[in-house]
């Protein structure tokens, strides 16, 4: 965020901030995903080990849908 600052206080071409803030916005989302990811599979159900498959299947199933939203 300091890195857009800085382009904006130096009246950086607008498509240059452009790209930087979607970088950022890409780096964001994939953090998020990974850190909710990890969360389901640790303190909900993980689909490759969980014994229930009923269980096991929301829980990729929920991974999936997470996944498409995020991308």
């Amino acid at each position: 965020m300091d890195a857009v600052e800085r382009m904006l206080d130096a009246d950086a071409p607008c498509a240059e901030v452009l790209n930087l803030v979607a970088s950022i916005r890409g780096a964001t989302s994939g953090l998020t995903l990974e850190l909710i990811e990890e969360h389901i599979r640790g303190h909900v159900a993980d689909p490759d080990t969980d014994k229930d498959a009923e269980r096991a299947k929301a829980a990729g199933e929920l991974i999936g849908v997470i996944r498409t939203y995020l991308k």
